[in-house]
């Protein structure tokens, strides 16, 4: 990895010359994947993907999965469907397969100028395309149009969860450019489902999709999902499904899973109800309102106290995760502490404002990882502007060390993906 950076010093460089030509180099591995089902968006991505991979999975079907970032391991990213003949769910690639395909990834680009995400997304493409699937679920890294997974030419499907502002560096400030990017992974006349969207947003999907002659199953006009008394009720043009209510927690996860069930109504219409009432059931992605139930964490808050760890660090992520918290408040008072770091690539101000009046206290870090950390003094000084009291701290033990001063809480480590990582990273190092 450390040679492969070299490559290409600059993080983000978005284009996909340099991606095409790794790929012709490694014979096409983009062409020998199984049937893939393309998503992009800002926002529930990775739990879409989580929902349709439990459904596929308790359907007997072998899945192949491409996420990023990555949490803990590098290894997190690519997922491998079980090998011939075996049952079950699939596995993160080893250490063996995922050296091998990094090294084949490097030797056919030849010293050659690439991205980290482009020449890993390449060896990801050629381990995918070493082992038979039924589908591979793809995630798009960054936009869509010239993110590096933007190479398949006729996916089984293509999909768009909600599209918000995020990246604006990359991708612009307005909310119809940023949507034109994401549904640059559309292509002709292959079917795309289109989660809850923004009325411009919408707009600007629905029209390439008219340019591409892509049909377009759009979220409450073609297909509707709605909790309904303590059930997960979805409902589209072959029927109505009463299911349960999804393990993931929060309202937008219902949303997710509805864009999950939409997308396989159309690319595997023999899944059944009981398959689908499992997957939404079972489906789990780390770093989203994942309840810690043991660990050195959790253990140095005092008793009575919850610890949740959320990975979403924009102003919709915000939005969402307070939405999930008032709820939680409204079953059970405690008070509410947020330990929060962030990137000065995110806007902090409307990552925060949802929390005015809902939570009680931020205690501000520092985000390991990443040199692009905001400041934790300046973090707090952003908190005390949204009207939420607000300290910073010396890392994210001496955080829990403060979270629980005045008695059990409810704490939350949220605001980055890096700070996500490195929680679960404690969680996993130390004994419970």
């Amino acid at each position: 990895m450390q040679r492969l950076t070299a490559l290409h010093p600059r993080k983000i460089d978005m284009s996909l010359g340099r991606m095409r030509r790794v790929l012709a180099a490694m014979d096409h591995p983009e062409k020998r994947l199984p049937p893939v089902i393309h998503v992009a968006g800002t926002n529930g991505k990775g739990s879409t993907i989580a929902f349709m991979r439990a459904m596929l999975e308790a359907a007997g079907y072998s899945v192949h999965v491409y996420t990023s970032p990555h949490l803990v391991r590098f290894h997190e990213r690519i997922r491998l469907g079980p090998l011939p003949g075996h049952v079950g769910g699939g596995e993160l690639i080893n250490e063996a397969a995922l050296t091998e395909a990094l090294a084949f990834a490097e030797e056919r680009n030849d010293g050659a100028p690439i991205t980290v995400f482009e020449i890993t997304t390449a060896a990801a493409l050629h381990a995918f395309a070493s082992r038979p699937a039924d589908v591979l679920l793809l995630e798009v890294g960054l936009g869509g149009r010239l993110d590096a997974t933007n190479v398949i030419d006729k996916p089984l499907s293509t999909v768009i969860t909600p599209v918000s502002h995020d990246h604006a560096e990359y991708l612009g400030s307005e909310i119809d450019g940023i949507a034109r990017e994401k549904a640059g992974i559309i292509k002709p006349q292959r079917p795309c489902v289109v989660g809850p969207q923004l009325n411009d947003a919408l707009d600007a999907i629905l029209a390439v999709c008219v340019a591409q002659k892509a049909p377009v199953f759009v979220a409450d006009r073609d297909w509707q999902v709605r909790e309904e008394h303590g059930r997960l009720v979805f409902e589209d043009q072959h029927g109505l499904l009463d299911l349960p209510l999804p393990r993931l927690p929060g309202r937008h996860q219902i949303a997710n899973a509805g864009t999950a069930i939409a997308t396989l109504r159309q690319t595997h219409e023999k899944l059944s109800e009981r398959d689908i009432a499992q997957g939404v059931e079972t489906a789990e992605w780390p770093a989203r309102l994942q309840r810690v139930s043991s660990g050195p964490l959790l253990a140095s808050l005092p008793l009575g106290s919850e610890l949740w760890i959320d990975g979403g660090h924009n102003a919709s992520a915000g939005k969402a995760l307070a939405e999930a918290l008032a709820d939680l408040q409204d079953r059970a008072q405690k008070p509410l502490v947020l330990v929060c770091g962030m990137l000065n690539t995110k806007d902090p101000i409307a990552y925060l404002e949802p929390f005015s009046g809902l939570a009680g206290q931020v205690l501000t870090v520092s985000v390991s990882g990443s040199e692009a950390g905001i400041a934790p003094l300046h973090l707090a000084e952003v908190a005390q502007q949204c009207g939420i009291p607000a300290e910073a701290t010396d890392g994210l033990r001496n955080a829990m060390t403060r979270a629980g001063d005045n008695g059990p809480a409810r704490v939350v480590i949220c605001g980055s993906l890096y700070l996500a990582g490195e929680a679960l990273s404690l969680l996993a190092a130390e004994p419970a």
